[in-house]
């Protein structure tokens, strides 16, 4: 038996029940900001890291994107200030689109960011633990929570503490969800935007492997159009 495997699996059925809606309303977001020249924003802290990188880019991704870096990888994310600091270096056209990616969602950091984004008018999708969240206490002075600024959440379903999987003999359990449920519901809402718009006659700018012959080429092409908002902080 392949323990994780299994649980990866009982997840997937559970997300494709549970958030099948939620992605659909962030596949319309994507594609509206993407064909009124707005871009993808993508910030995680730590781990959540991943799910950024995960929509901004990479292969099979939309060329219109970029990751909010944190340059301390979440050493500060429980510190108030520092997200109001960063954003600060942020430039942000009233068009783009922002993802947040954070389990708890209890961070000052996160907070922050997701503050200053609502503060100029920008959609916002948040990729959590929903329930883990609710339960949880904010960090931040305000009491806020990062799932109260989003236009839609995306729950990524994950348990308590993340990890899923017990093993005989420890009492911690491991192998977190969280990566793996962030990824399957942010590939399947840039999938259904990619769908919306060629439906309504808009070519989505994608990215081909840099691997592939003439890819590389293919993609500078299309990122000159966007470089003077995709190459800067």
């Amino acid at each position: 038996m392949l323990a994780f495997f299994d649980e990866a699996r009982r997840l997937t059925d559970v997300l494709e029940k549970s958030e099948s809606k939620n992605i659909a309303k962030a596949a319309a977001l994507v594609a509206e900001s993407l064909m009124n020249d707005g871009i993808i924003q993508a910030f995680g802290s730590g781990h959540s890291y991943v799910g950024a990188i995960e929509i901004a880019g990479r292969a099979g991704g939309f060329i219109p994107s970029k990751v909010i870096l944190d340059p301390a990888g979440g050493l500060y994310e429980r510190f108030e200030g520092v997200g109001t600091e960063l954003m600060r270096k942020v430039a942000i056209n009233e068009k783009d689109i922002f993802f947040l990616i954070s389990n708890s969602g209890r961070n000052p950091m996160a907070v922050e960011i997701a503050s200053k984004i609502k503060e100029s008018g920008n959609k916002l999708i948040v990729v959590t633990a929903l329930e883990t969240s609710r339960i949880s206490q904010s960090r931040h002075s305000s009491g806020k929570l990062l799932y109260e600024f989003a236009d839609v959440v995306l729950d990524n379903h994950s348990a308590f503490g993340d990890s899923a999987l017990s093993v005989e003999g420890l009492k911690t359990k491991v192998c977190g969800t969280s990566s793996f449920a962030t990824t399957l519901l942010l590939q399947e809402t840039m999938y259904q935007a990619t769908k919306i718009m060629i439906t309504k006659g808009f070519k989505p700018p994608v990215y081909q492997s840099a691997n592939i012959d003439g890819g590389l080429e293919y993609n500078e092409a299309i990122e000159k159009q966007y470089a003077s908002r995709i190459f800067r902080f």
